[in-house]
C-alpha cells in the first residue's frame, strides 16, 4: 500500500467512526522523545515554554502499545512531534518492541534527517520499521537557516542521510519503505524546492508527496508571520487529499500521545491544551472515550466547535 493511500485512509473518517466514542482507532502516534534539534519556524514545539530535556518511559512505551494492540490499535508512529532520533536506542528498542514482541502490523516513522546517522537507521530497519519518511521543508542552505533556525550545515547532513539511508536498505536487503513530503511554497520558493527534490530526494525514495503549511494547532506566532506564510486552519491532511477542517479527523482516527504520557485530541499538541486523559493512571481506552473527549467529538460531529480547545484553529486564517 502507498504511503499516500495510508494517510488518506486515516484522514478520512469513516462511518463506523463517526461518533462521540469510537471504536479503538487504527493508528496511534506516540512521543518517544519530544525535543528536537530544529527551531521550525512554523513548529508547535515553539510554542512551549521551556523545552523539555526528558524521553518517554519505556515501560510506559511497553504497557500503552499492548492495551494498544489489544483494542486493535494496528499502526504505530514512534514520533509524534519530536525528533526521535534523537534518543536512537529508545527508538530502535520501540520499535522492537511493536513488531517482534507484540506484532504490530505497520510501525512508521517521520523525521527530519539530520540526527539520522546510517548505524542508527540501521538498526531501525533491522528491528522491523516499516516506514521512515523524511521531511524536507528548505531548498537551500540559506532558507534552511531562515525557516528552521539553525546551521546550514545541518541541511547538508540531513541530505547526505537520506540518500545513506537508501544505500543501507538496498545492501542489507531491508524492507523499510523510504518516503518524503515537503511543504508547498509559492513561486520561486517552490521552484527551487522541486530543484532540490529532483536532485537529491527523489533518487532517494520509493514515493513524495506535498503538504500544505499548517498552523500547528491554531498558534499564529510572531515567528510565523516574520517567515511569510500563511498557514492552513488546523490539520486538513496531504495535498491532493484534504479535508474539511470540521470535523477534524486528528479527534476521531488517530490517537496522539506526549512523551509524559497524555493522550491528547490534537496532532499538533506540544503544551496539553488538548490533553484528554492521562495514561500514566488510566488505560487508553479509557481515556479514547473519557468523558472530555466525547463532549469534544460532539461539538465536531456537529460542526460547531465554539466554547472548546478547537475553536481557535478552525477560526484562524
Amino acid at each position: 500500500m502507498a504511503i499516500t493511500e495510508r494517510i488518506d485512509n486515516i484522514t478520512r473518517i469513516p462511518s463506523a467512526y463517526s461518533k462521540a466514542r469510537p471504536p479503538a482507532p487504527k493508528s496511534v502516534k506516540i512521543e518517544i522523545s519530544p525535543r528536537c534539534n530544529y527551531r521550525c519556524g512554523f513548529c508547535a514545539l515553539r510554542t512551549r515554554e521551556v523545552q523539555p530535556k526528558w524521553d518517554m518511559d519505556f515501560g510506559l512505551f511497553q504497557r500503552i502499545t499492548r492495551e494498544m494492540r489489544e483494542a486493535g490499535v494496528e499502526e504505530i508512529g514512534v514520533f509524534y512531534l519530536g525528533e526521535s532520533f534523537m534518543n536512537p536506542r529508545l527508538l530502535v528498542d520501540c520499535i522492537s518492541h511493536c513488531k517482534q514482541t507484540l506484532g504490530f502490523p505497520y510501525v512508521f516513522l517521520t523525521s527530519n534527517a539530520s540526527m539520522a546517522f546510517p548505524e542508527a537507521v540501521e538498526a531501525c530497519m533491522k528491528a522491523g520499521l516499516d516506514s521512515l519518511k523524511w521531511s524536507v521543508n528548505a531548498a537551500d542552505e540559506e532558507q534552511f537557516e531562515h525557516v528552521m533556525g539553525v546551521s546550514g550545515k545541518l541541511f547538508h547532513r540531513a541530505l547526505d542521510n537520506v540518500q545513506a539511508a537508501w544505500w543501507m536498505r538496498r545492501q542489507g536487503g531491508h524492507r523499510t519503505g523510504l518516503y518524503a513530503s515537503s511543504i508547498r511554497y509559492d513561486g520561486e520558493q517552490q521552484r527551487k524546492m522541486e530543484d532540490l527534490l529532483r536532485e537529491r530526494v527523489l533518487p532517494f525514495v520509493d514515493q513524495h508527496y506535498w503538504l500544505p503549511l499548517y498552523s500547528m494547532g491554531a498558534f499564529a506566532t510572531t515567528r510565523e508571520e516574520e517567515l511569510g506564510y500563511r498557514p492552513t486552519a488546523g490539520n486538513q491532511g496531504r495535498l491532493g487529499a484534504l479535508r474539511e477542517p470540521l470535523p477534524c479527523w486528528s479527534a476521531f482516527t488517530e490517537g496522539h500521545v506526549t512523551a509524559e504520557g497524555k493522550l491528547s485530541a490534537c496532532c499538533f499538541d506540544a503544551t496539553s491544551n488538548w490533553a484528554m486523559g492521562d495514561l500514566n493512571s488510566v488505560s487508553f481506552m479509557d481515556a479514547w472515550n473519557s468523558e472530555a473527549f466525547a463532549m469534544l467529538r460532539s461539538a465536531h460531529l456537529k460542526r460547531d466547535v465554539r466554547g472548546t480547545v478547537c475553536e481557535s484553529c478552525v477560526a484562524y486564517g
